[in-house]
């Protein structure tokens, strides 16, 4: 080849290189989503892609998800964070808060974001709210605090109960929820009747065994099982005669007495500012995990009355809802 030739081959390869690489379409960041329940059932997904949304992203041309659920089942969370791991996707989302350690587990180089947490720093999620360390970050939802509160409201609406039934899952995220319970009822004089259930099955013997050692009021600790078994919790309750308090979202519409409890669809929502700053270049250890601002009481005025309780009136002034 000539000299002549040569540099007119080169100067076209120098001129097509860059409309080649111009060509190249941007890759779009794909999102793995860990849920509680079905995506069209998950108030959190929705409030995630809400979020997004605010955000100027357009599902399909600035990012795809990639969306597994649990369906109630909080045994699953592992294969379903490994199989999001071995997707490569760019980020993690954890939609259900008894998901995180799993998700954790499952990772230590793709950045997560917990949307929804429970006692983060205890279980071994984070190093701290304020420095998360590692590739962790997000909301934690669950604090001794809050659990404080849960029985202080139950012993607020039935303040002659010496006794209440709690009811969780196996799991230690359960251990640190009872262990917190059962510091605020100690000194509200209350002792704790703690049951364990693991099968909708579970619930009539529960009760049974609740009622049997003369509970007076029910509540639980938080999981997607008992989220889906809002309403039965709630006619057990009612059956027993019990006054209940969960914190499932729904809970109070499906019939339990009382809901507390930070709003999760605020704390979802908020998730997607740190998918964005991530997906922006931001590290996940920089980023301060939050804690809940918004916190909401509802009463069901319904089952009260068929409970014949009278709601005092300082609860009925600070409740956001009541369901008549």
């Amino acid at each position: 080849m000539s000299g002549a030739i040569f540099r007119i081959v080169l100067a076209c390869a120098l001129l097509v290189a860059p409309l080649a690489a111009e060509a190249q379409p941007a890759k779009v960041p794909r999102i793995g989503v860990i849920a509680g329940e079905a995506p069209n059932k998950s108030d959190c997904v929705d409030a995630l892609k809400r979020g997004l949304g605010e955000l100027g992203y357009v599902e399909g041309k600035t990012h795809v998800f990639e969306l597994r659920w649990a369906d109630g089942h909080m045994e699953a969370f592992p294969s379903l964070a490994a199989d999001l791991v071995q997707q490569k996707v760019d980020l993690l989302v954890s939609a259900a808060g008894p998901a995180a350690e799993a998700v954790k587990q499952s990772t230590t180089s793709i950045p997560i974001v917990l949307a929804s947490s429970f006692y983060p720093v205890e279980l071994g999620v984070i190093a701290s709210l304020a420095h998360p360390g590692g590739n962790v970050t997000g909301l934690a939802h669950f604090t001794p605090e809050l659990m404080a509160k849960r029985v202080q409201l139950l012993k607020e609406i039935a303040p002659a109960a010496s006794r209440f039934a709690v009811l969780r899952p196996p799991g230690r995220v359960h251990d640190l929820v009872v262990r917190d319970m059962a510091a605020a009822a100690r000194q509200l004089g209350v002792q704790l009747q703690v049951l364990e259930v693991r099968r909708v099955e579970d619930f009539p013997a529960a009760f049974d065994k609740a009622g049997g050692a003369r509970a007076e009021a029910v509540t639980s600790t938080q999981a997607p099982f008992f989220f889906q078994n809002n309403a039965r919790i709630a006619q057990l309750a009612l059956k027993h005669r019990l006054p209940s308090l969960s914190g499932e979202p729904n809970a109070a519409e499906a019939g339990a007495l009382l809901f507390y409890g930070p709003s999760i669809i605020d704390g979802c929502q908020r998730a997607a500012r740190y998918v964005d700053r991530i997906l922006k270049g931001a590290k996940p250890a920089d980023l301060p995990v939050e804690l809940p601002t918004r916190f909401e009481l509802v009463i069901n005025l319904k089952t009260a009355k068929a409970l014949g309780l009278t709601v005092p009136q300082s609860m009925l002034v600070r409740a956001d809802r009541l369901i008549q």
